[in-house]
């Protein structure tokens, strides 16, 4: 089974490192405006949230791509951009529900985590924890599920 990155927010520290590694891995610079994470934060309820990609089973992007240009990758599990493929409709920012999916206007190209190509980058580099890449068994996909929730429960709060 392939490997999931975790996310535990209690355990965030809103340091942003996850955004600058992620951000130097795929642009060779320091600069959180093309990380494929996020890092949202409510100072008022001491709360900071790794948001990115989850890699959905039934990905929505990859559904509404109308030149197939979004696939998994079967070797890690990601679904990654074609960007050859790719004719910058914007589809699949629209269809995520997670706002995972986004557009770099500096490179004109539509951006998502891409796991690192197995080595991502933000768990590697995540200090506290908040952030990790283990394997995808039935205990992790549950955690996985808990978090989810706890973060619909956030968002509710917040909205």
């Amino acid at each position: 089974m392939s490997k999931v990155l975790m996310l535990a927010p209690e355990k965030c520290t809103n340091c942003r490192t996850c955004e600058l590694a992620c951000s130097f891995q795929h642009e060779k610079q320091f600069n959180p405006t093309q990380s494929r994470v996020s890092v949202l934060s409510w100072e008022s309820a001491g709360i900071a949230v790794p948001i990115m990609c989850l890699q959905c089973d039934n990905a929505a992007c990859a559904k509404v791509c109308p030149v197939g240009a979004i696939t998994r990758n079967e070797e890690t599990g990601a679904m990654v951009i074609n960007q050859m493929k790719c004719i910058k409709c914007k589809m699949c920012i629209n269809a995520c529900p997670f706002g995972c999916t986004g557009y770099d206007s500096l490179t004109r190209t539509i951006i998502k985590c891409d796991l690192c190509s197995g080595d991502p980058q933000c768990a590697k580099n995540c200090a506290s924890g908040a952030i990790t890449f283990r394997d995808g068994n039935t205990a992790n996909l549950g955690k996985k599920k808990v978090i989810a929730s706890k973060f619909m429960k956030i968002f509710g709060e917040v909205n």
